[in-house]
């Protein structure tokens, strides 16, 4: 959802499946072959750490409830442990100490370089092609190849993917018909023309476009403009420039706007006060709760070549004894099947990261959101990107929501642009080497 997706850009969260003290008396063991993994004899008790909230939390508790029934020997014990933000100070104080850690946590690869550096996860792979707990092979999995691909760190199969969303472009198409614009836009230049028309069509009264996340926005103008994010941007290289100073220069003529005051867009959005805005998928929940009765809205796909794939990954903590292992992935092999994807979407306004489930009629016919029956579209008209798992990478993403917002505030103050952008290489290049 929009809260969870905006705590995530900056943070991590934490779906963790630990096994309890009753559980926990066998010896870590590590899985370098699927020859290794037992099968489930006895009564296991999988702990799962999480920060879902609201319906998320709901569908998980219904998730893990539906498993159990399945499955006598195994029991899921859910935990919620707050905010994004809480979830990834508990993994990185627990880290500490490798003996607490959980059986598995849902987070963002970049938050576990380090614990994959010093074998605290468990390659995966041996998981998926096992056909006991795991379905045999990748491609039996069902789950996006990109989607997978993303919850690597350094080239080995650490994560699932679990709840993700991708960056779109909503809009009110009762705004764009009143202030002339006939096309939709599908590229940057086509966005920017249209915010700049239906400003002055306004007459200064409605922002024609923002971006929800500043760091998204950065890195995917640099990725459009063919560079992947890494230490080797030169921040006032020529590239750079030429995205930064896009919004810079729309925020200076009042034709885009960032989030102030009100925090996210959906808010001036649903006000009647922004025609469009590019956003995480899941903002349609937060939308729909904020909206008046006959507000319409429509979403396509970002206009860019590649959008960024949000959310978080599950991932196995080496500490475990094999039975938990093999319990926890089974029941990952549960929440990323199919139907559960389904039941995840309808309930939640993730994206399903089972490719059966976003094919099936039954996800296409949700009605209560949008997007359902244009993500097949959207996703063959956008590649998905990710932010690199290496060093220093998350830690930079993070500044960048900061830099950003002192560039575009020194364009809205009508303040020497260049000088912030300036400003902003010493910390971006900082950031790179902490």
């Amino acid at each position: 959802m929009k809260f969870g997706k905006k705590l995530a850009a900056i943070a991590v969260a934490s779906l963790a499946l630990v096994g309890t003290a009753a559980c926990s008396n066998n010896k870590s063991s590590s899985t370098s072959s699927s020859d290794k993994i037992p099968k489930i004899t006895k009564k296991t008790t999988v702990v799962f750490w999480h920060g879902m909230q609201g319906s998320q939390e709901d569908s998980l508790k219904s998730l893990a409830k539906d498993f159990e029934a399945k499955n006598s020997n195994i029991k899921i014990k859910l935990e919620q442990q707050g905010t994004y933000d809480d979830l990834q100070a508990k993994l990185t104080s627990t880290m500490q100490s490798p003996k607490n850690l959980p059986t598995i946590t849902q987070a963002y690869p970049g938050w576990l370089e380090s614990a994959a550096k010093n074998k605290m996860l468990v390659d995966l792979k041996p998981y998926i092609n096992n056909k006991s707990v795991g379905w045999g092979s990748e491609a039996a999995s069902g789950i996006k190849a990109d989607m997978l691909s993303g919850a690597k760190i350094n080239g080995t199969q650490y994560g699932i993917p679990f709840n993700k969303s991708v960056e779109v472009l909503i809009y009110n198409p009762a705004m764009l018909k009143k202030y002339g614009i006939t096309k939709v836009p599908t590229t940057m230049a086509e966005l920017k023309a249209a915010a700049q028309t239906i400003y002055e069509q306004s007459n200064h009264k409605v922002v024609g476009a923002g971006f929800d996340d500043l760091n998204n926005y950065y890195v995917l103008g640099m990725k459009n403009a063919g560079q992947d994010f890494s230490s080797k941007i030169d921040f006032t290289g020529k590239d750079s420039k030429q995205v930064l100073n896009y919004y810079a220069d729309g925020e200076k003529d009042g034709c885009f706007r960032m989030s102030g005051s009100d925090k996210y867009l959906y808010i001036p959005f649903t006000n009647e006060k922004l025609a469009m805005f590019v956003t995480s998928s899941s903002t349609e929940t937060w939308i729909k709760q904020a909206a008046k009765k006959g507000f319409t809205y429509e979403v396509t796909a970002r206009p860019s070549k590649y959008t960024m794939q949000q959310g978080t990954d599950l991932y196995m903590f080496s500490r475990a004894s094999a039975m938990q292992k093999a319990a926890a992935f089974k029941f990952i092999k549960y929440l990323t099947s199919k139907e559960s994807q389904i039941k995840w979407a309808k309930q939640t306004g993730y994206i399903p990261v089972n490719e059966g489930a976003t094919q099936s009629t039954e996800y296409k016919a949700i009605k209560q959101f949008k997007l359902p029956a244009k993500l097949e579209d959207i996703l063959s008209t956008n590649s998905l990107y990710s932010v690199p798992v290496i060093k220093d990478s998350n830690a930079t993403f993070v500044q960048l929501k900061p830099i950003m917002q002192s560039i575009l505030s020194a364009a809205q103050r009508n303040r020497n642009v260049n000088k912030a952008i300036n400003t902003g290489k010493v910390k971006f290049d900082a950031a790179w080497k902490q």
